[in-house]
């Protein structure tokens, strides 16, 4: 009797056990299918549709060399080069430069393209199919923008890397406000807010900062902001101005030389470090190492190039009926007299010829033919906005400095 109540559930377990496995299976199936490779689009391919080689471009690499590798003869190579050689120069691929070669999946590994990347943002694409052919692209690139504000901890590009932003930032706003801050007497704690656009390839790639849209400087306990504008809509031509519309850009700039320390000042009675005696000193003196470029503080004609024992080789300009400079003890001069030099343009180079005991420059000021101290000078400005720019120019700058105030205020601790 027990024998025959097993044999009667034979079948129900039959098709238990059944059931079971086809569900298993089912399942299985799924899994299976759901581990499909996701598509993996690059350059405009679907990567999984080919066998890839990715490689940078060796010493003694040519573009023939590399293609002859793919079962290509000398012949088809030197024939492929001409047939593209409109739209890529193959002479221009560079040691170090990444290449990918698509080829085929079967067992034959023929090639079908070969992509070379000279930058990050531009690339060709040499065609090997039915007809051979090259196409240079252009990945797409979109800008962000980004607020910042801080505390000066050290210099301008040391605080900028602490805030993980690209230091290349530092001399675009030293030059924005090269007339209008001495970037020497900025001080540690001093305040500052950034407004400023980054670019991105494909949307991911960071490619580095595009330009400063505005910004403040605390100098002397006063903000200092800084708003870019182009006052003719048919120029493109961009100035900064302040907050009430007035030019940052001055006459003169503030010093001949970049982020540098001033060793001497203007003083009527200072022991020269050469001779020995005391005696006035003229002028300020910026040390920088030998070769940092020295540039002219103002537009103006060269009215002296030349050696004296005392100043070395050195450069004297006259900007008007007014003003003039000078720049002494330099390595090397790069202008004759007589020549018209235009405001920033480099004039020399830093040395230590002459009375003196270290690279650097020392700059001298002339006001109506008496020399005066450059530092305490109340120089004169560029115009501000003419009247009729001026309320576009307000209705673009007041939402960007409300931005950095609210920025600033919110995030700069006092």
């Amino acid at each position: 009797m027990m024998i025959y109540k097993v044999l009667k559930k034979i079948p129900f377990l039959f098709i238990f056990f059944s059931l079971f496995i086809s569900c298993n299976k089912s399942e299985e199936e799924k899994t299976f299918h759901a581990k499909k490779y996701p598509r993996l689009i690059e350059f405009g391919f679907n990567l999984n549709d080919f066998n890839i080689v990715n490689d940078t471009v060796k010493k003694g690499d040519t573009f023939g060399t590399i293609i002859e590798k793919q079962n290509l003869n000398g012949k088809q190579v030197f024939d492929i080069v001409a047939q593209i050689k409109d739209t890529f120069d193959v002479r221009t691929i560079r040691i170090g430069k990444p290449y990918t070669l698509l080829r085929s999946k079967d067992r034959t590994n023929k090639l079908q393209y070969l992509i070379y990347q000279p930058d990050r943002l531009n690339y060709y694409i040499v065609h090997f199919q039915d007809s051979v052919q090259a196409h240079k692209k252009v990945r797409p690139v979109s800008y962000k923008t980004k607020t910042i504000a801080g505390k000066l901890n050290g210099s301008l590009s040391e605080t900028l890397v602490d805030l993980k932003v690209d230091p290349s930032l530092a001399p675009k706003i030293a030059k924005i406000y090269a007339w209008s801050i001495d970037f020497f007497k900025l001080k540690k704690g001093d305040e500052f807010a950034l407004t400023f656009t980054e670019r991105f390839i494909n949307d991911t790639i960071y490619d580095g900062v595009d330009s400063l849209k505005a910004s403040f400087f605390e100098y002397k306990g006063k903000r200092v902001y800084a708003f870019p504008f182009a006052p003719d809509p048919n120029s493109e031509k961009v100035d900064y101005y302040d907050e009430n519309a007035k030019a940052l850009k001055n006459f003169f700039l503030k010093a001949p030389l970049k982020f540098v320390n001033i060793t001497s000042r203007y003083t009527k009675s200072r022991f020269h470090p050469v001779q020995k005696i005391w005696k006035a000193h003229n002028g300020t003196d910026y040390a920088a190492p030998t070769g940092t470029p020295i540039m002219t503080t103002a537009s103006g004609v060269v009215e002296q190039a030349g050696y004296t024992t005392g100043n070395g080789n050195f450069v004297k300009v006259k900007h008007d009926k007014t003003y003039s400079t000078q720049y002494l003890h330099m390595s090397k001069i790069l202008v004759k007299r007589g020549q018209r030099v235009t405001q920033g343009q480099v004039i020399g180079k830093v040395g230590s010829t002459g009375l003196a005991t270290g690279p650097h420059v020392c700059y001298r000021f002339w006001k109506n033919g008496k020399q005066v101290d450059a530092l305490k000078l109340k120089l004169p400005n560029s115009s501000p906005i003419e009247e009729r720019y001026k309320a576009s120019y307000l209705k673009k700058m007041q939402p960007l400095k409300r931005v950095l105030d609210s920025v600033a205020n919110s995030s700069i601790k006092k």
